[in-house]
């Protein structure tokens, strides 16, 4: 009975562990001009997206009123070091879709140079299915467009053919009669000429 019990206990653990395996939050502290990086390994194509927030404390670490000096810089780079976004701003979300497998590196830097802690909120989220549906529904529209204009390309086309058609049915009429009116010019004026009326 307690080694069922015990298995019970570690396969809701090990579910747990999985289930939080999807979001990661993290409060953390930095000092001025401190640089903290973290690393994510994704698969291909798919989304990591992030919010922060970050907020400045007093020697007591207590919260100070709103400044315009608890801006952060992040920076995401794929595992060839290729910078995939660069933001600064005290607040904020942002997404990115992995083009390539590997361990991507987000780092974060603060440009602060008040006097105190700069205490940073940060919640990543890995396969975020809205951003993914946004970008779904961008690729409709650009198909969307690309079919139109495909559409518009091939009726100028048509036109450009029915014409060509006709110009061509012209000069066919043209090189049919032309020699039907000029031999019977010939005829007219042989017969003229030798007046054999």
């Amino acid at each position: 009975m307690a080694c069922v019990r015990r298995m019970h206990v570690f396969v809701l653990t090990v579910l747990l562990l999985n289930s939080l395996n999807v979001v990661s939050s993290l409060y953390f502290h930095m000092g001025e001009t401190e640089e903290k990086c973290f690393i994510q390994e994704l698969p291909k194509s798919v989304v990591l997206s992030g919010h922060f927030q970050t907020q400045l404390l007093d020697k007591q670490q207590r919260p100070m009123p709103d400044t315009q000096d608890t801006e952060i810089l992040i920076v995401a780079s794929d595992p060839d070091k290729v910078v995939l976004f660069r933001l600064y701003a005290s607040e904020g979300s942002f997404n990115f879709t992995s083009e390539i497998p590997g361990e991507h590196q987000i780092c974060l830097q603060s440009k602060s140079s008040a006097r105190g802690l700069l205490t940073v909120h940060l919640d990543l989220r890995v396969g975020n299915y809205t951003n993914k549906l946004t970008e779904l529904q961008q690729r409709f529209h650009d198909l969307t467009k690309l079919v139109l204009k495909i559409q518009r390309e091939h009726n100028h086309k048509k036109l450009r053919e029915e014409y060509f058609i006709e110009v061509m049915h012209n000069t066919d009429m043209w090189i049919f009669w032309w020699p039907v009116i000029r031999s019977l010019y010939v005829v007219g004026f042989i017969m003229w000429f030798t007046k054999s009326w």
